[in-house]
């Protein structure tokens, strides 16, 4: 037994020097590729020619490391000019070949990374591929793709991406990004899938809450007496990104006396910065002995409103109760500013 313990202590020690080995000879070879071609890149990212030519005719084995260096830096470098270079560097060298064959693999994260580089480099004429990589069976590439439609903002896939909205395999943040990055280009679309699918009201509230317009604000307005709790409270958040009007704003105070807690915060939300009709600044004051979602949403947008705003906060600071110590809260804050 003593022998047996000690020869498997000795493969272990040997398995560990050999992959430990072979790390550092790769971290070495890596180096001395690093080396050798990033001055290169360098040179054919500023317009050199000759560069350009030499990093066509580069080994095989080279070109994948040569493609990270080309395209990591764009993930916090969103330059105009360096991604319209890199792509065309990418285009020459075929790597988009070699992106289309990642794309085909059976290992998901060669999958995920070739659809991130093709959004990095903005390669629209790839928009159909990656909208389909939405439905991928791994959630890794699905949040990919939804990155990579990110940074490629090609009309082309907005339709592909809002159809997608109720789709709970999706990484909500990344839809989110991806719905912002398009701006009000979604509006439109959203107001007609809505208007044949009331049934998924609350999502399209909540997209619109993101990318929604002054044009939304009627149809928003008109959500705020849906029979669903979850609807009314996104549809008043929605408005809180659109802005009021008198109509809007009429809505949103008298949901300030909902029983739904959710539906308060949000109408205390939606109020941030109204000063016209509807005295809202007293109908918030009343709420900042609320539960404290809601009292903390009615105190910002106390503080937003001017001199109506800071009168009714400064009345509620004289209490001994929390209402009391948020106002002066809202009230310090404000003389720092």
């Amino acid at each position: 037994m003593a022998s047996l313990a000690a020869i498997t202590a000795g493969l272990s020690l040997i398995a560990v020097v050999v992959e430990r080995g072979g790390v550092l000879l790769w971290s070495m070879r890596r180096r001395q590729v690093e080396r050798r071609y990033v001055p290169l890149i360098r040179r054919a990212l500023d317009g050199d020619a000759a560069a350009c030519r030499t990093m066509i005719g580069v080994p095989a084995r080279h070109r994948l490391l040569i493609a990270e260096w080309l395209i990591l830096p764009l993930i916090d470098d969103k330059d105009s000019d360096r991604i319209i270079r890199t792509r065309s560097i990418i285009r020459e060298m075929s790597l988009i070949d070699d992106a289309d064959r990642y794309l085909q693999s059976w290992f998901w994260w060669r999958r995920a990374l070739a659809l991130r580089a093709l959004g990095l480099t903005q390669i629209t004429e790839r928009t159909t591929r990656i909208v389909a990589a939405l439905d991928d069976p791994n959630p890794g590439v699905r949040a990919a793709a939804l990155d990579a439609l990110t940074d490629l903002k090609n009309p082309a896939s907005l339709q592909g991406i809002i159809v997608r909205l109720h789709d709970p395999s999706l990484h909500r943040g990344r839809l989110a990004a991806a719905l912002a990055a398009f701006g009000s280009q979604c509006e439109p679309f959203l107001l007609d899938l809505a208007l044949v699918d009331p049934s998924n009201r609350v999502n399209y509230a909540r997209a619109l809450a993101i990318c929604g317009t002054a044009d939304a604000r009627s149809v928003l307005a008109a959500w705020t007496g849906d029979t669903r709790v979850e609807v009314r409270a996104a549809a008043l958040e929605a408005l809180a990104h659109v802005g009021l009007d008198d109509r809007s704003a009429a809505l949103a105070i008298d949901a300030l006396e909902s029983p739904d807690t959710a539906v308060r915060a949000m109408a205390a939300r939606a109020l941030n910065g109204w000063t016209g009709r509807g005295e809202a600044a007293s109908h918030l004051a009343r709420h900042l002995g609320d539960t404290w979602v809601v009292a903390v949403d009615a105190a910002r947008s106390l503080q937003s409103m001017g001199a109506d705003g800071l009168v009714e906060l400064q009345t509620i600071a004289a209490r001994p109760d929390p209402s009391g110590l948020l106002a002066r809260q809202m009230l310090w804050e404000n003389a720092e500013c």
